[in-house]
């Protein structure tokens, strides 16, 4: 079993990192801020361009470190990796299923309902911690249109109505998030999801850790040999990761929300955290964003038994367990993909 690796994150804009034997090194005004042991060490994420030398580059490249590249808001730029060792008779296979419409549909199919699923648990959740308050009810009325949400998957003949169905389970979900909110109501009010920019703290928060959690999921579909760019869910679109954003959907609800809702209702970050520029977009200060990271982290650092294989993981490896599944599905060594279903 793959063993979970650290994701060094980059956030300072005065950070440079440099390699020292076979550590990374983090230096601030001209002093070590940390050192790392390559070995220890899976990806670098970087908020801005901070300066990389090439031979830094070329260390990472051969010890299979990437390196990705994200804006201060935390929008995907880049990332740079080495040589790409995946199987391309799995690629050709991949690609012939998303010229499939069957097959993909059976995919999407496992997908949605593992994200209708995971979405419902964290309402139950909800209402199992919180029953007793007056957002009882649209919490509950949303749990049983996700359960019938479930049951028109079952006959979903087509990849259109897979997708029509996630739409309106995703709307439903959403309808009721702001009750999952406990505390901080004031700061953190949800109207809806809007991303592009988006136009609230909350929003802010999903929009910023949903970039970290694709980043993971794309690292571990490269890792696996599988192309991020086809997925069967998400319609072909250049530039777009659809594959990573396909089995990301497992995770929203059980890694993402979970974090944002625990950092708002932990009051681990505060309204003034956040600015509103004149386009209307909200952003996340510095001292803000490293709390997010901390907690996400520590997220990915529990531990959790996987539903499938039976086995203990860190959640941090879901992805790649799932990106291993999803290419032994391609090869035929699976008769349908074991999406994840949190317990």
């Amino acid at each position: 079993m793959k063993k979970h690796l650290n994701t060094l994150y980059i956030t300072s804009p005065d950070a440079f990192i440099r390699k020292e034997g076979m550590t990374f090194v983090v230096e601030l005004d001209n002093k070590k801020a940390l050192q790392a042991p390559v070995h220890t060490i899976e990806n670098i994420v970087c908020f801005g361009f901070k300066p990389v030398t090439p031979a830094l580059m070329a260390f990472c490249a051969e010890n299979n470190i990437g390196i990705s590249y994200l804006s201060t808001t935390g929008r995907f730029l880049a990332r740079v990796y080495g040589e790409q060792r995946g199987n391309v008779l799995l690629r050709k296979t991949q690609y012939e299923i998303f010229d499939s419409a069957e097959q993909s549909r059976n995919i999407s199919r496992m997908l949605v309902a593992a994200k209708i699923a995971n979405a419902r648990k964290l309402l139950q959740r909800h209402l199992r911690n919180h029953g007793g308050e007056e957002n009882f009810h649209s919490v509950a009325s949303a749990v049983k249109t996700l359960t019938n949400s479930l049951k028109r998957l079952e006959t979903a003949g087509t990849l259109d109505e897979v997708r029509g169905i996630e739409g309106d389970s995703a709307g439903t979900y959403f309808g009721c998030f702001n009750d999952l909110i406990v505390a901080q109501k004031d700061d953190f009010i949800f109207n809806g999801r809007n991303k592009r920019p988006p136009l609230d703290n909350v929003n802010a928060l999903l929009s910023f850790v949903y970039m970290l959690l694709v980043n993971d999921v794309r690292s571990s579909l490269e890792t696996t040999g599988l192309d991020p760019q086809v997925g069967f869910l998400h319609r072909l679109r250049p530039g777009r990761p659809s594959l990573a954003l396909d089995i990301m959907e497992e995770f929203r609800a059980y890694i993402a929300d979970r974090v944002v809702l625990n950092i708002i209702n932990l009051r681990q970050v505060q309204g003034n955290d956040f600015e509103r520029r004149e386009t209307g977009e909200i952003r996340i200060n510095d001292k803000a964003r490293k709390e997010v990271i901390i907690a996400y982290q520590k997220r990915k650092d529990e531990i959790v038994n996987h539903p499938f294989l039976g086995e203990k993981t860190t959640i941090g490896l879901l992805p790649h367990i799932q990106a291993m599944l999803l290419a032994r599905h391609i090869r035929g060594d699976l008769e349908q993909y074991p999406a994840f279903y949190m317990r």
